[in-house]
C-alpha cells in the first residue's frame, strides 16, 4: 500500500470523466467565468474509458479500494454505465460511487448504473426552496426534478443515498433545517458542506462560511443529535444521528475543522492529470505516459512516487499556503 510523506495511505480515487456541467452553480462554475466562450476540454483530450480503467487498475495495485466518478457532471459522459461495468470487474475494488446533480438521472439511467455495478450515488441539492435552488444552480433547474432523481436512485437500489448541500451564509443557510426535516426518517443521509475556497472563481470569503458547529447547533435546536463514530479511516463527513432514531446526517468541515491528517484521496482529472489535493495548484500528467506507450510498471511507479512525496495539507494551513492558482473544482470533482 502506498503511503505519503505524512503517513496517509492511498485508498480512494476520485475520477473526473468530464469538465463540463449543465449547471452553473455560483460556488463552483459561475456563469461569468464558465460562459459561452469558455474553452472546455476537447474530446481527444479526455481519457477514454479504456484508459481510465487501465489507470484505475494500477491505482488498485497501490492500495485503492474505492472509486467515485465525478465531473463536471459525470452523466454528461455518454454511456457512463459502460465505464462503471469496466471498473466493477477490477479485482480488489470494494465500492464504486458517483456524484451527480440529478438532472439526467432518469429511472432507466439509475437502473442501468446499478446493473453495471454502481454501489452508491450522491446527489447535490442546495435547497428545497425552488427560488433559492434555481438561483444557486443559475440555469433555472427546479427542485422537483432533483427529488424525482433521488426517488429513481432509491428505487434502483443505489442506497444509502447521500444528498450534498453546500451551505453559504445569506444564500441558502435558512434551508438547513428544512433539508434535515425533509429527509429525516427516509434512510437518505444529508451532508451539509461548509462553503470552500476551491479554485479561483467562486468569490469565496470566510464571512460566507457557516461553520460545522453552527450547522449542528441549528439542527439540534429542532431535534437532539449526537456524534457517532466514522465508518472508516478517512471518512470526510463527521457523522451525527438523531437521538429519536430518525437516521443520521453528515457535516463536512473542511474550513473550520480540517481533516487533512486522514485524507486518503487522490483525484484523476478528465484529461489524465493526478491531483493530490482538492486545493492543488498543479497536477501530474498520466495521460502522456499512457499515450506514450509506457508499460504498467512505469505508470505504477509514477503514481507511487507522486504519492510517496505528497505532503499536502492545505486546509490546515490555509492562510499561508494558498497557491497562486488552484485547480477548479469542476475540473477534478469535489
Amino acid at each position: 500500500m502506498a503511503v505519503d510523506a505524512l503517513g496517509r495511505p492511498l485508498r480512494d480515487l476520485r475520477i473526473s470523466v468530464t469538465d463540463r456541467c449543465n449547471f452553473r452553480c455560483t460556488y463552483c462554475m459561475p456563469k461569468e467565468v464558465f460562459g459561452r466562450d469558455f474553452a472546455f476540454l476537447e474530446r481527444a483530450e479526455l481519457l477514454t474509458f479504456e484508459e481510465i480503467a487501465r489507470l484505475a487498475q494500477l491505482f488498485v495495485r497501490e492500495g485503492v479500494t474505492k472509486f467515485r466518478l465525478t465531473g463536471g457532471e459525470p452523466l454528461l459522459r455518454r454511456d457512463i454505465e459502460r465505464l462503471v461495468a469496466m471498473l466493477s470487474r477490477i479485482r480488489g475494488v470494494e465500492d464504486i460511487a458517483l456524484t451527480t446533480n440529478g438532472a439526467l438521472l432518469t429511472r432507466e439511467k439509475a437502473l442501468a448504473l446499478r446493473n453495471a455495478g454502481l454501489n452508491r450515488i450522491t446527489l447535490s441539492l442546495d435547497s428545497l426552496d425552488d427560488a433559492v435552488f434555481r438561483r444557486m444552480n443559475d440555469v433555472e433547474f427546479p427542485v422537483a426534478r432533483v427529488l424525482d432523481a433521488i426517488d429513481a436512485a432509491s428505487d434502483a437500489g443505489l442506497t444509502p443515498i447521500k444528498i450534498d448541500m453546500v451551505v453559504k451564509r445569506g444564500e441558502n443557510d435558512d434551508s438547513i433545517v428544512g433539508m434535515a426535516s425533509r429527509f429525516r426518517g427516509t434512510g437518505h443521509i444529508v451532508r451539509f458542506i461548509e462553503y470552500m475556497d476551491v479554485g479561483n472563481t467562486n468569490g469565496w470569503r470566510m464571512e460566507d462560511v457557516v461553520s460545522a458547529r453552527e450547522i449542528a447547533e441549528r439542527i439540534a435546536e429542532q431535534w437532539p443529535i449526537e456524534p457517532i463514530p466514522s465508518n472508516y479511516f478517512g471518512e470526510v463527513a463527521e457523522r451525527w444521528r438523531y437521538i429519536d432514531g430518525a437516521g443520521e446526517i453528515g457535516i463536512i468541515s473542511s474550513v473550520t475543522q480540517p481533516f487533512c491528517g486522514s485524507c486518503t484521496r487522490a483525484r484523476l482529472s478528465a484529461d489524465g492529470k493526478l491531483y493530490l489535493c482538492l486545493f492543488a495548484g498543479t497536477g501530474h500528467d498520466l495521460r502522456g505516459l499512457l499515450r506514450g506507450a509506457a508499460d504498467d510498471e512505469t505508470i505504477a511507479a509514477a503514481i507511487r512516487s507522486r504519492w510517496h512525496k505528497r505532503d499536502d495539507r492545505y486546509s490546515e494551513i490555509r492562510t499561508e499556503a494558498t497557491p497562486a492558482t488552484k485547480v477548479e473544482m469542476s475540473h477534478i470533482g469535489g
